[in-house]
């Protein structure tokens, strides 16, 4: 990720944004997983997914966000947030945001809550 911003709290975003932290956080605590996601669609609905590890199938946590989101019949996202210990959004993740919005922000933020940056392209 390139030129990553000092890390913030979950407040320093907009309320909606923190929304989608929020969620993000809940649904990678609610089973524990690697990975939690939100997305917040065009007409405000926001979708929350964690990341499966099935022998038959496995998504990202955003992947999952984004095919729910789809799967309601949203067509355009407004903006995303990836929780995980990781130092950056998946390709397949960013991808599948990436074609429902080309400029959206995906928030990538730490499991303690700080925002480590924004990715907006």
């Amino acid at each position: 990720m390139p030129d990553q911003p000092a890390a913030t709290v979950v407040s320093d975003l907009a309320a909606e944004d923190q929304k989608l932290v929020t969620l993000a956080r809940s649904a990678r605590a609610r089973i524990g997983a690697v990975e939690g996601a939100a997305v917040r669609d065009g007409d405000g609905r926001t979708y929350a997914g964690a990341t499966i590890a099935l022998p038959s199938l496995s998504l990202t946590a955003l992947q999952y966000a984004v095919a729910s989101a789809v799967a309601a019949g949203a067509s355009t996202l407004e903006a995303a947030a990836v929780v995980t210990e990781a130092s950056t959004v998946d390709d397949s993740g960013r991808a599948a945001v990436r074609d429902l919005a080309a400029q959206a922000a995906i928030h990538l933020v730490a499991p303690n809550g700080a925002v480590l940056g924004a990715i907006t392209d």
